[in-house]
């Protein structure tokens, strides 16, 4: 039982630290990276739709993105969805083409975003310590039920309480690794 607990606390924690993960690839460093995009919506024949599904996104070189749409009448769209996504890039097209340069951060943009992902890391910290507390809840309730003994509680706490280290290392790591991008010039 307890280590039905302990996996899916696990399972739970993984699952913070991937959401952390894909919170991170939002976040511009300055270079360019497809993920950018991600969030960017196009309407395609009346429904929205993710942008790397009616076109290509590639990485042309360090600071560029090209993006072509697999119909030449996308074009329009996928421009002005890019434009008004907020995400502060001004793309330019050439024919089919669509350029996205990802404009240089300057110092302030740079310390909003390690803010940024200061709070985001936090947030799987507390993620990750729900779930802690969550197993430690049901840890307790099985020994309140007469299920495990007493020793079975604290090994089940101390494995719980392990596993929570080493994903909040996990995160810290992750974000120790976001900063350093962020800063590099």
């Amino acid at each position: 039982m307890i280590n039905e607990i302990k996996q899916d606390a696990e399972t739970r924690m993984k699952k913070s630290l991937e959401s952390l993960q894909a919170n991170f690839h939002k976040i511009r460093t300055g270079r360019a990276h497809p993920s950018i995009l991600d969030a960017v919506t196009v309407e395609y024949y009346g429904s929205q739709m993710p942008i790397n599904q009616v076109a290509n996104v590639n990485v042309e070189d360090a600071r560029t993105l090209a993006v072509v749409p697999w119909e030449k009448s996308m074009v329009p769209k996928v421009e002005k969805a890019i434009m008004t996504a907020d995400l502060g890039l001004n793309p330019a097209t050439a024919g089919t083409v669509i350029r996205v340069p990802m404009p240089p951060l300057t110092e302030e943009t740079r310390r909003n975003y390690i803010k940024q992902a200061r709070g985001e890391a936090e947030t799987a910290r507390v993620a990750v310590r729900n779930v802690r507390r969550d197993a430690n809840a049901d840890i307790k309730a099985l020994l309140k039920e007469k299920e495990i003994t007493e020793d079975e509680e604290h090994q089940g706490e101390d494995a719980i309480q392990k596993l929570t280290d080493k994903y909040v290392a996990e995160i810290d790591k992750l974000l120790e690794t976001k900063e350093h991008d962020l800063l590099q010039v």
